[in-house]
């Protein structure tokens, strides 16, 4: 018995790696050479490409491609409809193959929102927030909230989603920051307070 759950509809290729405990739900397509980590979750109608590699404890909501090139790292979560892409110059008269292709990392933590679009080449850095509906096209600073088109960093938010004023300790989870470099910095690594 396998120790992950796959939906009748979906489809596994040949050559795939797939963690205990994830589940692909309907219509899913996971490619040759993909790598998937432990405890993810997959809604409907999701490809995952050729060689792609993705960490533990990931989501990925319906509709999304992940195309060889991209990344996600550990606890990443993809909103619905949210769009990778991996050349910069697509022709269909001349396609490049994967030598033209341009990494695109989302660092552990991060999130993606709906419909959202991250252009390749670019890295999404650890527990930063891509607003729904975003265009991505620079990297993207960790616990950085990016909205708008082009995407720019309109706020701080904290590992645990809520966003920051300035005295840079969350309301919420009570975890503590400092800005350093121009960087947003996790004071301690766990909570204080309650």
């Amino acid at each position: 018995m396998d120790a992950y759950f796959v939906h009748e509809s979906s489809y596994i290729d040949e050559d795939v790696k797939i963690g205990e405990g994830t589940k692909i739900w309907h219509f899913c397509h996971i490619q040759k050479g993909a790598r998937i980590g432990k405890n993810c979750s997959f809604g409907q109608n999701v490809n995952v490409s050729n060689n792609v590699r993705i960490g533990n404890g990931v989501k990925i909501q319906n509709n999304v491609s992940v195309y060889e090139g991209v990344e996600l790292e550990d606890y990443v979560f993809c909103g619905p409809s949210c769009v990778f892409t991996n050349d910069l110059t697509p022709r269909a008269k001349f396609p490049k193959g994967s030598a033209g292709y341009h990494k695109t990392i989302v660092k552990e933590g991060a999130s993606i929102g709906a419909n959202a679009t991250i252009v390749c080449g670019h890295t999404v850095g650890r527990w930063a927030m891509v607003a729904a509906g975003a265009v991505v096209t620079r990297d993207v600073p960790d616990y950085a909230l990016v909205a708008g088109v082009p995407a720019k960093k309109i706020a701080w938010v904290c590992q645990c989603g809520e966003r920051l004023g300035e005295v840079l300790l969350c309301s919420k989870c009570k975890r503590k920051y400092a800005i350093e470099n121009n960087q947003l910095c996790l004071i301690g690594g766990e909570s204080i307070g309650e």
